[in-house]
């Protein structure tokens, strides 16, 4: 189950420092998170230190409906067009599919230029542009040989040929640092119709707390990729800071910002995120209670989790757990003191392997992704496939 209190669990080094990757003993010491004092947090989350023993468990139920389509490579962002079809992204083909909402016949529309899958890194996170109606621009985070950068593409909805119905990149930030490992790669355009991005830290874990880097961030940035009103500095498109690897996104029905983070050797994280908010990497590892950096809302043990896409939908966060096999439900009070409302809960444990995005796609409707041909999950006939899920 998932842990709320705080605890110690020794794991080997990099047990999670992978996505998802399975650990092996004896190799490497604990982060700093271990040496945590009792000193008083005022930027932690308010829940900070409510045991779990405090909250009730949840009661939600999850339905698989259907598999709607199977046979995707390497899946990774999800983004849904105004019809309900869906776009994905191959982190390692570095392609686009298009997926039709009810047959789940694929049709590609192309290969995006210049991505250099290795690794994690490839083609990552999709979005499309609040404006796609008018604009038709689909957004795309991916690693080159150099960086990792976003770019926007005009999608022709109206061509015939597949495989040649994307236009040529236009990149919007780039020099995001690259790793074989912690690339980040989730973006979305948020309520105020600005487009965030998370980012890891390389496995340079200094970087985290540089914020003239951004790597281990959450950015946020006009459509065009420039800074704007509201960031924590002016110049900077760098949100929040002191981040391992953030892969998942989603905002509330209160429109609050929340993130999924890989941890270490310790605790994996679901944040609530504040401009210019230090989520402690790495100083700390999941709710330290020390000074000037904000606590987690919930964590778990990276063999329970390893979380990728999260998404809200009735009432919850919902997040894909990749080592962890599972579908993690975290129940909102709506209240920043009062967060979680329950204990999380776990379905479809070790069911369909390893869970890379998880998608709303209206009233209590959610895709999901499975991520068993990334090369370190065990693939099955049919893997990976996008499921239509019902929660409540």
């Amino acid at each position: 189950m998932a842990v709320l209190a705080v605890g110690a669990l020794v794991l080997a080094a990099g047990c999670s420092s992978q996505e998802g990757a399975q650990s092996t003993a004896g190799q490497g010491a604990r982060s700093p998170a271990g040496s945590a004092t009792a000193e008083s947090n005022p930027g932690a989350s308010p829940s900070a230190s409510r045991p779990a023993a405090d909250l009730p468990p949840a009661k939600g139920s999850v339905k698989v409906v259907s598999t709607l389509t199977e046979g995707l490579d390497s899946p990774w962002g999800l983004a849904a067009l105004p019809d309900g079809d869906l776009l994905v992204s191959s982190r390692d083909k570095g392609t686009i599919t298009r997926v039709d909402a009810k047959s789940g016949k694929k049709t590609l529309l192309g290969t995006v230029p210049g991505v250099a899958p290795a690794g994690e890194g490839g083609l990552l996170g999709i979005a499309l542009s609040p404006t796609f109606g008018t604009d038709h621009l689909l957004y795309a985070y991916f690693t080159t040989v150099s960086d990792n950068r976003i770019a926007r593409m005009l999608y022709d909805e109206k061509g015939t040929t597949p495989g040649q119905l994307l236009g040529a990149p236009d990149t919007i930030l780039r020099g995001i640092p690259k790793g074989s490992l912690h690339n980040g790669g989730r973006i979305a355009f948020g309520p105020d119709h600005m487009l965030y991005a998370g980012t890891g830290e390389t496995g340079d874990r200094g970087l985290a707390q540089d914020k003239k880097s951004l790597a281990g961030k959450i950015l946020r940035m006009t459509p065009d990729g420039e800074p704007l009103h509201g960031n924590p500095q002016a110049d900077s498109v760098v949100y929040s800071y002191g981040h391992r690897n953030v892969e998942g996104l989603a905002w509330d029905n209160h429109k609050r910002l929340w993130a999924s983070e890989f941890g270490q050797d310790t605790w994996d994280e679901l944040n609530l995120i504040v401009p210019g908010g230090n989520y402690g990497w790495p100083e700390v590892e999941g709710k330290a209670g020390k000074a000037g950096f904000r606590d987690p809302v919930a964590q778990w043990k990276p063999s329970e989790a390893s979380p990728s896409g999260i998404a809200f939908a009735e009432g919850s966060i919902w997040m894909a757990a990749l080592r962890g096999e599972r579908l993690w439900r975290i129940p909102l009070s709506g209240t920043a003191d009062k967060e979680p409302l329950a204990a999380p809960q776990s379905f479809l444990k070790g069911k369909y392997g390893r869970l890379r995005t998880v998608l709303a796609a209206g009233g209590n409707k959610l895709c999901l992704v499975t991520s068993e041909t990334d090369t370190r999950g065990t693939p099955k006939p049919g893997d990976d496939k996008i499921l239509v899920l019902e929660v409540r």
